[in-house]
């Protein structure tokens, strides 16, 4: 029998405790399942209790990020196999790769125990992403959404992305792809870096990307007048927005952005301000149940 280290976080944005128990009891019904309801701060605790353990991260993207990253600064990455039932509130990740989204199907998923070798961007220093990395204004407006959150809820971010745009004039960014310069110097409204597909609950910003084939997908969107940011928006929707004039997608194992300061989503989660930052492509990195 299986054996798996279940981790959630009980706090987190998204979680449901019925769906939660619902994927526990079809996960105990083909492994020896321990659970671990833990914050960052005690992971390294509970993985330590339970060495040689695959994890099954019952979440989203948030908490599967510092799942993978604790493994990877741990050096387990290649010794514990990850699964995930999606439990958070956009599930990007599993979305992009094609993880069921009823969580006791994605349970099975994990039960049925095929191992799918994945890519990890790693920057210099030293954090990990396992989705996508955005630079701009999708950044600016989660930045600008948050202290509203308390007073509009779930429209903050659409009153943050308003705001920010309309209030920025763009970012002077050189992006760099293996050695290649992106955007002629042309000031930069958004940079996508992809592992996986989308952001925000689905929207696909970097729509031909694949987790598992050595490389990152590249986006670049130049900033331009009201009107073609509008209608940027719109098409990034839809995921048709790389056949826009001002949008340069590539591909590359090494991303290099320079300029700013500029606002930098990682994986759903604000990280700050960057001036300088480079991301490298670690093939098949590690492993996921699919």
């Amino acid at each position: 029998m299986a054996e798996l280290l279940a981790i959630y976080n009980e706090s987190a944005g998204g979680a449901d405790d019925e769906a939660r128990a619902a994927a526990l009891e079809t996960l105990r019904g083909g492994a020896d399942v321990i659970e671990a309801p833990v914050g960052e701060k005690d992971l390294d605790e509970m993985l330590d209790a339970c060495p040689g353990r695959d994890v099954v991260v019952l979440g989203g993207d948030g908490t599967l990020h510092v799942v993978v990253a604790t493994l990877h600064r741990r050096g387990e990455l290649e010794a514990r196999t990850v699964g995930l039932v999606p439990l958070g509130t956009g599930n990007d990740f599993a979305r992009g790769l094609g993880v069921p989204l009823d969580p006791p199907v994605a349970a099975r998923v994990v039960l049925a125990g095929r191992p799918q070798p994945l890519d990890l961007l790693v920057d210099d220093e030293g954090g990990v992403v396992v989705n996508m990395v955005h630079l701009g204004i999708g950044a600016e407006a989660s930045e600008e959404a948050t202290p509203l959150k308390p007073v509009l809820g779930r429209l903050a971010y659409a009153a943050g992305a308003l705001l920010a745009g309309v209030r920025s004039p763009g970012w002077r960014l050189r992006v760099t792809v293996d050695g290649r310069s992106l955007g002629d110097g042309r000031p930069v409204l958004m940079a996508g870096i992809g592992n996986g597909v989308t952001i925000g609950g689905g929207t696909p910003l970097a729509p031909r990307a694949r987790p598992d084939d050595g490389m990152a997908d590249v986006v670049v969107s130049l900033t331009t007048g009201p009107l073609d940011r509008f209608v940027y928006a719109l098409r990034l929707r839809k995921g048709t927005h790389p056949d826009l004039r001002d949008v340069v997608t590539t591909r590359g194992r090494e991303v290099t952005v320079e300029g700013g300061p500029v606002p930098v989503n990682a994986d759903g989660e604000l990280t700050g301000r960057i001036t300088r930052r480079r991301w490298t492509v670690k093939p098949a990195a590690w492993r996921m149940f699919t």
